[in-house]
């Protein structure tokens, strides 16, 4: 069998799978995801064991630092996998749902019901956690999954698909519900993303020359986004001690994430009594400050800043930072320089706050605290699939109803139109 013909057998088995999953019952779907979670506690020892096999591969392969704590998955994070998988089993089912039931006045009724995408690919490297929470969501929301993990987590993905598939069968669902593709062979994205016929929409998680590809060569619709450059502005009424919280939590609390603060803003007037504080902590944290001509007369160990540092997304321990004269040049910069991810605003006034929320055009705006929660966990969505900057179907976190659409219904009672 080809590579083809095997992304084809795929692609038939998830479509006739995505039927089945789309009219089980809420009671199966919860009954699965609490198997897939006693499973993945179960097998902890053997999790481990792959993921270190990945981890000493990817040593000797040379992999950076980012791309390793990616990969790494730790008793803890087997945890948080199995617990995910139960807090996506208490959300309430998306699927069936039934909105804006409306009676016209030729005696109909019309609303909309929620209902399943079909079948999901989800293309993503170093992180094994993924393939249980697209596992989760797609489940939940009545979807069947195609997954494609990353060559530097093979093993651990697999062992993690072998307790997906036990979940599965365990209420008599196709294990063909969820497949995680067993090939390395990097062609295989390129036939995942090129079949509407089987596949409905494609969601890639990871670096920006992935992302990129595949939304150049889909034939698929496509959920992503493609960098996560987040800013903190620190407006001259913000409170000096959240102002320092807040950009240490979100810059340093974990620096290979998309929603790690990349960049700090902060308003002229708090510029030379709270800027030499922020830079102390950060230097303590062992982050690089590049800055403008202002910042560097305030930090000693400043480097100056290019106009590539203020559009790029570190992944590092970096940071960009600039000293504007208020709100309005903070938000020049970042609609000059965002992803469109997250931003966040620390300040006390009121009313610069609902006018950061109103006209920063980002998936995430936040007031007052770290741009690190912009995720699907903490939102409580359970987990999430991934995070959209696109406007339309889904933004941010994607997480159950990101994985469904509307159709309109009509209910009557003989009415015929005139």
């Amino acid at each position: 069998m080809t590579l083809q013909d095997k992304l084809t057998h795929i692609g038939q088995a998830a479509r006739a799978a995505s039927r089945a999953v789309a009219r089980a019952s809420t009671r199966d779907k919860n009954a699965a995801l609490i198997a897939m979670a006693n499973a993945i506690r179960n097998q902890k020892e053997q999790l481990l064991a792959a993921n270190a096999d990945d981890r000493a591969t990817a040593r000797a392969k040379g992999l950076d630092a980012a791309m390793t704590d990616r990969l790494t998955l730790t008793e803890k994070g087997i945890e948080a996998m199995a617990e995910g998988l139960e807090q996506v089993a208490a959300l309430p089912d998306p699927v069936g749902e039934v909105t804006d039931l409306k009676r016209r006045p030729s005696g109909i009724q019309v609303g909309k019901m929620r209902v399943p995408l079909g079948v999901v690919g989800i293309i993503y490297e170093a992180r094994p956690n993924v393939t249980a929470d697209a596992a989760a969501l797609c489940l939940k929301s009545g979807n069947a999954a195609i997954l494609r993990g990353g060559k530097e987590a093979i093993r651990s993905n697999q062992a993690i698909a072998a307790c997906v598939k036990q979940g599965l069968a365990a209420v008599g669902l196709p294990e063909t519900a969820v497949q995680v593709i067993d090939t390395t062979d990097r062609a295989a994205v390129g036939y995942l993303i090129t079949m509407p016929e089987y596949v409905d929409v494609i969601v890639p998680r990871g670096g920006k020359g992935l992302i990129e590809r595949i939304s150049r060569e889909a034939r698929v619709p496509v959920i992503k986004h493609l960098d996560g450059n987040c800013h903190v502005y620190v407006d001259s009424a913000a409170d000096p001690q959240k102002a320092i919280n807040i950009v240490e939590n979100a810059k340093t609390q974990r620096l290979g994430t998309c929603n790690t603060a990349e960049s700090l803003l902060i308003a002229r007037p708090v510029a030379a009594s709270l800027l030499p504080k922020i830079a102390a902590m950060l230097t303590a944290n062992g982050v690089e400050i590049r800055g403008c001509e202002e910042t560097c007369a305030l930090v000693a160990n400043a480097k100056p800043a290019t106009i590539e540092d203020y559009a790029t997304e570190f992944l590092a321990a970096i940071i960009s930072c600039k000293v504007v004269a208020d709100i309005d040049e903070a938000m020049a910069h970042i609609n000059q320089y965002s992803s469109a991810h997250t931003e966040a605003i620390v300040t006390e006034n009121y009313t610069t706050a609902l006018r950061f929320l109103r006209e920063v055009d980002s998936a995430s705006v936040m007031v007052n605290a770290s741009t690190r929660f912009a995720d699907g966990f903490e939102y409580g969505l359970g987990a999430e699939i991934g995070i959209s900057t696109d406007k339309f179907h889904a933004r941010g976190p994607v997480g159950l109803e990101g994985l469904t659409s509307q159709k309109w219904i009509v209910l009557g009672n003989g009415e015929v139109r005139g």
